[in-house]
Order: C-alpha cells, then structure tokens, then sequence
C-alpha cells in the first residue's frame, strides 16, 4: 500500500496543541533561502528498472581489474560460506546485545571472537571490535595516555600514513604531543624515548610490508614507563612472532584480511587487545562468560565502566556501535581457515610475494627498495612516477601498485606492490610483462 502521512486533521490538531494556525508560522524561525525547496529528481522506477540502473552503474567498478594493491586492504579469497553464515537472521541485524536473556547467541559469538583475537595477538583480553583499524590505533594510544597520564606519542613513520593522519586528527585539539620519525633501524627509538613518553607505536609488517623484530624497542619504551603498542596485520600472524611475544602492551590493526571484502572505505573492522593491566582501561564493549544460578553458562557485557554507561568525561570511550557483523564474519572466516590453514595462507601468500619479486626484479630499471624479510607485500623503485606507471597499467586492466608518493614525497618513483593466494603465477607474470611494457 501507498505510504499514508500525516492527514489533514492530524496537522490541525498538532498546530493546535501548539498554539500555531499555519505551517507558516510553524516554520517562521527558519530563514527563507535555508528551506527545501522543489528537489529537481527524476520519476520513479520500477523495481526490474531500478535493477538494471544498478546494475550498469556496478559495472563501472574496478571488480575486473588484476589486483595487485595492498596498502592497508588486501584482495584475500573469502569461502562462500562466511557470507552465507553472517547473513543468518540470527546474526545479521545491528542491535548491540543490551539483553543477554534474548541474545545468548549474538553474545556468545562476539565472546568466541574475543577469544580468537586473543590467541592470534597472544595477549590476555579483546574487546567486541571497533571501527577499523584507524580507529583501534587512535583508541590504544588514548589508554596509553590514561594509563600513564602523560602527554608524548612516539610513533613510527612506517606506520600506516592513513593511521597516522587519523591519530594526528583526532589528538590536534587534545594537548598531546606526536612525535614520527623513521624508527625502522635497530636503536632509532632510544633516543626519543623520555620520562614524558606515554607509548612507543610501531608497525609489523610495517606499511611497506618489512617484518620487524621490536623486542628490544619495545624493552626500552617500558624501561621509561611507556607502554608498547603494536600494529599488526591478523593474517601475518599465522607465521609471525606475536605481539605479546614481543612485549606489546596493546595489539590493534585492521581486520579487513579475515573474511571482509575490499570496499571503497568499508564497513571493516577493527581490532584490539591488551594486557591483563589493561582490561579496565579497554575502550568499546567487552562480552564476558559467567554461569547462572543453575551452572549453566551464560554470557553478557561486562566490565561497561565506558560509552553512555557513565559520564562522557569518566569514560574509557565513547563509541556508541561496534563492528559486531564484521567481527562474526572474522570469526567465521578463522573457523573455517583453522590453526593450520592459517599457517598456510600465510606461507602461501610469502611464497606469492617472493615469486613476485624474483620476476618483478628482473626487469631492467627495476629495483627492490628493502633487502627484506618481508610478508606478502614490497617496495620497488621504478625509472619513471610510479603514478604514471599505475595508470598506463590501469589501461592494461591490472592495479599494480600502491605509489607511495601520495604520503611519502620523497618517492616517488617507489610502488608499493601487495601479492595475496589470489594471485597466480600466469597473472604475476602478466604483471611483469605488462610492467616491462611501460617503462
């Protein structure tokens, strides 16, 4: 049926109660250029025509391109069967489990999530996700200056520049002070590290895909008082040296690699978890399993000292939704993949990465930027704007690369180049071809 407003009489009676004879006079406070004004839009559409209009503007996408971007954001294969489980109506909704009596599921499952990030960072508490991993860097430094009440971040430069510009945004108007350097070389951090440290923030795999051992880094930022805060990509993990391994405080990053495809800026997830000193300062929703009077377990929100549970300034946060979907769909996609088959897909996607190398490499005025190791991700420096190279091969129908020129001036000639289990050999050796093609 037509969708029914409000009748005449209905407007009467409103305008009545308040004391008003018009609509006019209603709206005589707002300025007459500011009111709606006819909307110039086009007649509705059928259904099967709204279908078809649809469908020609997703075919402008770039679903056909060979993707060899990263940055951030991976092609990964995602199994048929995570979307199938997360759209469940069971699942699939956006109500936050404010009543564990009904949601016993949805709660259980966050918990199980929990517990999934916990064992691949190594660490003793995750809380229900948050936005992205942007989002998750900005929330872990807060606690850090919390915890320690100092007012100095200390980040790496090989840190993802997104996050960076995301963490400088959010602390402009807060009196902190961010400090980026290269910190990439054994012993760069030492020298920036004070009593007025509140955290150390490094990457690993850093945004150029180099795997780094920060343990001692990281011994030194505690030996100041400072917590030690990594940024980590989930999948490398499966091969990796943990956080916790390596005497991080607080692990974050973006879950995007576990099970969400590529979108054009999300919905993606982000992740985080802390040390057991840290639980009561952890930012977002925590879901905790107990029993009830009969033994059975049960779950619920636990640990709310945070969000709209309290005043604004008293809180540990306030965000006011999590990425509770997004996290399922994690879930789902870490069950499936098992302890083992998320060994592989990390060895696989190194095994890609250094086939890709070997081939890239070859081509004359090509060179490898990093002596390595690296995860399934590199920098390499080209004769020519890596810009105008991204976008000769565009035409060829491959995304080639990153060109880290957009963050980082100084190269521009430098392409940062992603290499997942998606990639074949016959298209990296397309690549290559395509890349000795245009140079």
């Amino acid at each position: 049926m037509d969708f029914s407003p409000h009748t005449d009489d209905d407007r009467a009676q409103m305008l009545s109660a308040l004391g008003l004879s018009s609509l006019e006079e209603l709206f005589a406070a707002i300025p007459p250029e500011l009111r709606a004004r006819e909307w110039d839009l086009p007649g509705p559409l059928s259904e099967l025509e709204v279908s078809k209009r649809l469908g020609r503007l997703a075919e402008k996408n770039a679903h056909k391109l060979t993707c060899f971007l990263g940055a951030g954001f991976y092609d990964h294969f995602i199994p048929a069967a995570v979307d199938a489980l997360i759209r469940r109506s069971e699942f699939y909704t956006v109500y936050t489990p404010y009543q564990p009596e009904i949601s016993q599921g949805t709660l259980q499952a966050i918990y199980e999530y929990q517990s999934a990030i916990c064992r691949l960072t190594g660490l003793y508490a995750s809380n229900a996700s948050l936005y992205d991993g942007g989002t998750a860097l900005f929330e872990a430094a807060m606690l850090a200056v919390r915890r320690t009440g100092r007012k100095r971040l200390v980040i790496c430069r090989a840190v993802n520049p997104i996050y960076r510009v995301m963490l400088a945004s959010y602390t402009a108007n807060l009196h902190l002070e961010l400090v980026e350097e290269d910190l990439s070389g054994a012993g760069c951090a030492a020298d920036l590290l004070d009593e007025g440290t509140a955290a150390l923030i490094m990457q690993n795999p850093d945004f150029f895909g180099r795997v780094h051992n920060f343990s001692d880094a990281f011994a030194k930022a505690h030996q100041h008082g400072a917590l030690a805060i990594l940024c980590c990509n989930p999948l490398a993990l499966g091969v990796l040296r943990t956080p916790a391994e390596m005497g991080a405080d607080i692990a974050v990053g973006e879950g995007q690699p576990l099970g969400l495809p590529l979108s054009f800026g999300g919905p993606y997830l982000g992740f985080m978890a802390v040390s057991e000193a840290l639980l009561r300062l952890m930012p977002g929703r925590v879901v905790g399993r107990t029993v009830d009077g009969q033994g059975r377990p049960g779950y619920c929100l636990t640990l709310q000292t945070r969000e709209q549970h309290i005043r604004r300034e008293k809180a540990t946060s306030n965000i006011c939704t999590n990425q509770a979907l997004c996290a399922v769909a994690a879930l789902i996609y870490l069950s499936l993949v098992g302890k083992e088959g998320l060994r592989e897909l990390a060895q696989l996607n190194m095994a890609q990465a250094a086939y890709a190398r070997q081939r890239l490499t070859a081509i004359s005025g090509v060179r490898l930027m990093d002596p390595g190791p690296w995860f399934n991700e590199f920098r390499l420096e080209l004769p020519l704007d890596a810009r105008v190279v991204v976008s000769r091969l565009i035409d060829k129908g491959i995304a080639a690369g990153f060109p880290l020129g957009r963050y980082y001036p100084e190269q521009a000639k430098a392409l940062l180049v992603a290499v997942t289990e998606k990639r074949s050999k016959e298209e990296i050796g397309n690549l290559a071809e395509a890349l000795e093609a245009v140079l």
